[in-house]
């Protein structure tokens, strides 16, 4: 089996031998990164959550349960189902959308620095955590030049993606031999290339998003529907402005491993957008989010598994065919409310007063 052009590994090379190995045991055989004490208690976690859908795959039969490649990508992609959303749905609904393809592109940035100091100063640092330095840069500086300059926001993300998107591409073609290879997979996104590091880096990302929304939810939910009224309460609208965007950029590095740059704004869009077309309340749209995103998540991974496709691509696909029943649903669930409503008679021309054959209005 082999994946479409563009992707950087084929699947056939990890398909062909099962891995038995845990994921502790492959970061030691790779000779360690300088992360590994930090991250030794993940890698357990991890560790424990193979043996979990290795069992799992027994039980059922599942091929793509019987690889550890496929063990992490499978994680990343639940806890991508989560985050994204639980970020997305505050975006939408304060029409920030396109900043998920501002950062994305960013960190398309960071991830060439990393690869770029990898090449040539051969320092070993992971390309996803420079990709989280320079996101988080970038995400401050779309509010910064928002702040400084009066500009709106599409403004400075347009401004900041080309310039991260740039400086992608020149420090690509500086060293063009070895990076053009390396960067496809992040462009793309790809299963089989989830490291054991790269999923525990994703693990404490997934983290801090959580933490960070439950801790700050309301002064979030105050500032997404009305900044005026939060700022005369007392709220530091700039502040939770510039969290929220930091834990956009967290979110689009975090599911760039499998959704790659190119589609990873998708995921905080289109579940929370049929979210919107089914629920009655913030709280509602968001839960009903995270369920349509894990949905497309994980029927995305197991099409792309047995099809030999690119996962992003499938994954976004299932997402939009959802949003596209998502709307259905809703339309005909208002053509029943319509139906159902009480009608009206007119006014009572004796006291001046309407009115109607249901009194339960």
């Amino acid at each position: 089996m082999t994946l479409p052009t563009g992707a950087a590994v084929t699947l056939a090379s990890v398909v062909a031998r099962p891995t038995t190995a845990s994921p502790a045991a492959a970061v030691l055989q790779s000779g360690g990164s300088p992360l590994d004490p930090v991250l030794a208690p993940i890698y357990v976690l991890l560790e424990l959550w193979s043996l979990l859908m290795a069992a799992l795959g027994d039980a059922t039969g599942l091929e793509l349960l019987q690889y550890g490649f496929m063990h992490r990508a499978i994680l990343v992609g639940l806890c991508i189902g989560v985050m994204a959303p639980l970020i997305g749905t505050f975006l939408v609904h304060r029409q920030l959308a396109l900043i998920g393809d501002a950062l994305a592109h960013t960190a398309f940035a960071g991830v060439a620095v990393g690869l770029f100091l990898n090449g040539v100063l051969s320092l070993g640092v992971s390309p996803y955590l420079t990709a989280v330095v320079v996101a988080v840069i970038a995400a401050l500086l779309i509010e910064v030049i928002s702040e400084v300059t009066d500009a709106y926001n599409d403004v400075s993300m347009a401004i900041v993606l080309s310039t991260g998107f740039a400086l992608g591409t020149v420090l690509i073609s500086l060293n063009a031999g070895g990076l053009a290879v390396g960067i496809n997979q992040y462009l793309f996104g790809n299963l089989a290339t989830v490291s054991a590091e790269n999923a525990a880096i994703l693990l404490v990302l997934f983290g801090i998003i959580v933490a960070t929304v439950a801790l700050t939810r309301n002064q979030l939910l105050y500032v997404t529907f009305d900044e005026t009224a939060a700022e005369v309460s007392g709220i530091h609208v700039n502040w939770y402005n510039r969290v929220m965007v930091m834990l956009t950029a967290l979110v689009v590095v975090g599911a760039m491993q499998i959704m790659g740059v190119i589609l990873v704004a998708a995921m905080l869009v289109v579940p929370v957008a049929g979210a919107t077309q089914v629920s009655r309340s913030f709280t509602g749209s968001l839960l009903t989010s995270v369920v349509l995103a894990e949905l497309a998540v994980l029927l995305g991974i197991g099409f792309s598994y047995y099809g030999e496709a690119t996962a992003g691509g499938v994954i976004v696909l299932v997402a939009v065919a959802i949003y596209v029943v998502a709307v259905a649903v809703g339309k005909l669930r208002e053509a029943h409310d319509d139906d159902g409503a009480p009608e009206l008679d007119g006014i009572d021309a004796d006291d001046g007063t309407a009115r109607s054959r249901d009194t339960d209005i």
